[in-house]
């Protein structure tokens, strides 16, 4: 059996659009006959313990809502045995560079994310020595400008450069790429169901997960929720979360009824009945799945 997931990080509580993306990855997943797995995305532990009991209610919110799942969930710092023992075998090296001086090096920024542009590859043994004396190393892969593209169900065709993207923080923690690629990988997971902001990393992940042995998923990239300004919701937008609604009389059945008008979907009293409702039509050419959702706070 093949799956589809959802993967927050538990940094904070969700929000609505997080819960939008939580619902048609789910409505996805299910209307295609797969499996459904969560899983939380706990790699940065500073960040986790600045924030305890976040995945408690992420999965509170979740199975409020009327979503359900297979298995346990799964918590990538849990795993971290598995992340090395899979990139074993990649061509790797160390490097030394800082965010700032990648910032001031790079020349083709994507969005927040800027390609490394091979500094620390082209380092001697004895530079290598040298900058290991002062400064931990974080492990990149070599790819060697490789192209991949990916096909995703409403962007078709996505091509990409991929650049030497680190594997391995300089504290030693797993990267987010190599994490979320093996734990796809592993637990079967062919489908991925995730905000359009994610879409230009998928050439380098599936590049990622080809060069591991793993199936190369399909991609869905649903448009994100944004405030009024047209900037990415984010918590301190209002109260956008079902802890905060709810302290305002806003029931969970209320939010679910917001969330499948934004995705411009059949009328249903839940999650099992928008399945029932949408199974054997076209229901994910609705425009409103892909366009961006711009949310007024007070419901």
């Amino acid at each position: 059996m093949t799956f589809g997931r959802f993967a927050p990080s538990p940094t904070s509580d969700l929000h609505l659009g997080n819960l939008r993306t939580a619902l048609l990855s789910w409505l996805f997943a299910r209307d295609a006959g797969l499996g459904y797995l969560l899983r939380i995305e706990d790699l940065d532990q500073q960040r986790v313990a600045s924030a305890p009991h976040v995945a408690e209610h992420q999965v509170r919110d979740l199975a409020a809502l009327g979503l359900d799942w297979d298995g346990e969930v799964v918590r990538q710092s849990d795993r971290f045995d598995l992340y090395r023992d899979a990139s074993a075998g990649l061509e790797t090296y160390e490097c030394y560079c800082t965010r700032r001086e990648i910032a001031e090096a790079s020349r083709a920024p994507h969005g927040s994310y800027r390609p490394y542009p091979g500094t620390c590859a082209r380092l001697t043994i004895a530079e290598r020595a040298e900058r290991r004396r002062t400064r931990p190393a974080a492990i990149r892969v070599r790819a060697r400008d490789a192209v991949m593209s990916v096909a995703d169900l409403h962007a078709g065709q996505v091509s990409g450069r991929v650049d030497d993207f680190v594997l391995f923080r300089a504290d030693g923690t797993p990267a987010y790429n190599l994490a979320v690629v093996v734990d796809d990988g592993l637990q079967g997971v062919s489908q991925v169901c995730r905000g359009a902001d994610l879409l230009d990393s998928s050439p380098r992940q599936a590049w990622l997960a080809s060069r591991l042995g793993f199936q190369v998923p399909q991609y869905i990239h649903v448009g994100l929720a944004v405030n009024q300004s047209g900037d990415r919701l984010a918590k301190r937008d209002g109260a956008v979360t079902l802890g905060e609604l709810s302290s305002r009389g806003v029931g969970v059945g209320e939010v679910f009824q917001t969330l499948r008008g934004s995705a411009g979907l059949p009328a249903a009293g839940s999650p099992t009945g928008l399945l029932r409702a949408v199974a054997g039509t076209d229901w994910w050419q609705t425009p409103a799945i892909w366009q961006p959702w711009v949310v007024v706070p007070e419901l």
